[in-house]
């Protein structure tokens, strides 16, 4: 390709400097060994590549929502609500929420473009359910519905970044969305560590130190990342907690980035999620004294809808010329995708008691996230019962992170492989059980410790095999490299 006229020289440093974990060189390995286990079965010491990567649900058999799948085909196939057979397919509230919504659509059409901001009537549905989640207004004008929550982030990077003197604050460990957008936009990732010794806590000292740092470097920061509940360390803050993240924010003039996307992902009685908007408004703050963009998604919480590409940016305290900006922006991409707003609108209104979907919505729901909360609990104890490693709680979202104290012999060895000492453990894994988990460094840590990812969504009857096969790997890989 010497005389074609790209090369990794002339294209854009910034695309050569972003990287993206969680579908990178592990990952790429895994595909390679599924198509040689494809054409040549028992080549490998196992069957199955077991992807525990993403959290992608329904590619690890998670069921769809039955309410939230009858909805989209009849909304998207709407000659179907005419035919009389249709009542006995379809519950009642689902063809009647299918006629409100295509009412809402100029032209009754899913494979139309709409309003660049997302339909209106959805937009209104989602505002109402912002409202009832918070107990404070919500202004449909405020959303912006986008496919998945990334596009959002991405929006929010091209607004707050004009240089790399322009820093975000982002925890580490962080999901690689935030620095691989940052990289992207040519921005400066300004790290913040949570706290391992006390749950992944976030320190409000932390912040002011690193803010320090940053500035005393030339640095302008302009925004604070908080992924809340955490990924990928599955922590859910306490509401004091966010009030002094607010008041932080407030005091340095700092947008507030909230990812909520795992809010209805919290397993401990003792924690609940409160969004970063309502807890501002309950501090007295209003639009004019902080400004926040929240962003959610249909691809998490127990919906699991990740290939749907549904999610909204709701952003608050920002004057009418910067909305105009974000708008333009937005327009840019014409309409995030129609499926996605009408899932996204879904998942702020669900069945409420009386309708005819409610007992079974609530028993799906219920059933997913309360085996959620069992695999969470399975996989924790098991890592935690492995020589050399130590896992937090996973107190919400879909993943755990646990901390691998590697053999100075297993260090050694990554270094001769020109690979982290993680990723040299997460590939010896793959290549040895074909379970699929991302090494730490993709995510960020603190120097000299190693991690990996482990998502908690393969099917509960597969959590026993997924334990065996890695009990009995880390055990011949500790015997291996022992000094």
């Amino acid at each position: 390709y010497s005389s074609t006229p790209l090369t990794l020289q002339s294209i854009n440093p910034k695309v050569l400097k972003c990287e993206y974990a969680v579908r990178g060189e592990i990952v790429s390995l895994a595909q390679k060994i599924q198509e040689e286990l494809q054409a040549k079965p028992g080549s490998h010491p196992f069957d199955e590549i077991i992807y525990c990567n993403i959290g992608n649900p329904q590619s690890l058999g998670q069921q769809p929502i039955t309410f939230f799948r009858e909805v989209l085909a009849l909304c998207d196939h709407p000659s179907i609500l005419d035919k009389s057979e249709t009542q006995g397919l379809f519950s009642a509230d689902s063809i009647e929420r299918a006629f409100q919504i295509l009412d809402q659509i100029p032209g009754r059409a899913t494979g139309a473009y709409s309003h660049s901001q997302g339909i209106k009537g959805l937009r209104d549905t989602i505002a109402s359910g912002i409202e009832a989640r918070d107990g404070f207004p919500a202004n449909p004008n405020d959303i912006f519905l986008t496919d998945g929550a990334s596009p959002a982030v991405h929006m929010m990077m091209q607004l707050l970044i004009s240089s790399e003197n322009d820093g975000i604050l982002c925890p580490i460990p962080q999901y690689p969305l935030y620095s691989a957008s940052i990289a992207l936009h040519g921005g400066t990732l300004v790290p913040y560590y949570l706290d391992e010794a006390t749950g992944w806590g976030l320190e409000i000292s932390e912040l002011k130190k690193q803010l320090e740092t940053a500035k005393s470097k030339g640095t302008k920061v302009r925004a604070l990342v908080v992924i809340n509940p955490g990924n990928p360390t599955g922590q859910v803050l306490a509401e004091a907690n966010q009030k002094e993240i607010v008041d932080f924010c407030k005091k340095e003039g700092l947008v507030l980035l909230a990812d909520e996307v795992y809010q209805e992902n919290v397993y401990v009685p003792d924690k609940q999620f409160h969004s970063f908007k309502k807890v501002a408004r309950s501090m007295g703050y209003g639009e004019k004294d902080i400004s926040l963009a929240s962003f959610q998604s249909v691809s998490k919480g127990f919906y699991g809808e990740c290939g749907k590409r549904g999610g909204y940016m709701e952003v608050t305290g920002f004057s009418p010329e910067i909305r105009e900006q974000i708008y333009k922006v937005a327009s840019v991409n014409l309409c995030s995708n129609i499926s996605g707003q009408i899932l996204a609108s879904l998942v702020m209104s669900p069945p409420k008691v009386g309708d005819e979907s409610y007992e079974s919505f609530s028993a799906e729901k219920d059933a997913i996230l309360s085996s959620l909360a069992r695999r969470a609990k399975t996989l924790e104890d098991a890592l935690n019962s492995l020589e050399g490693v130590t896992c937090n709680k996973a107190e919400g979202a879909m993943y755990l992170f646990p901390r691998i104290c590697l053999p100075e012999k297993a260090i050694k060895a990554a270094e001769a492989a020109k690979t982290a000492p993680d990723a040299f453990y997460a590939r010896c894994l793959l290549n040895a059980t074909g379970v699929v988990v991302v090494p730490g460094s993709g995510f960020g840590q603190v120097p000299g410790t190693w991690h990996f990812r482990c998502p908690i969504l393969p099917q509960e009857d597969k959590i026993p095999f997924i334990v065996f096969r890695l009990t009995e790997f880390h055990k011949g890989f500790m015997d291996q490299y022992r000094d």
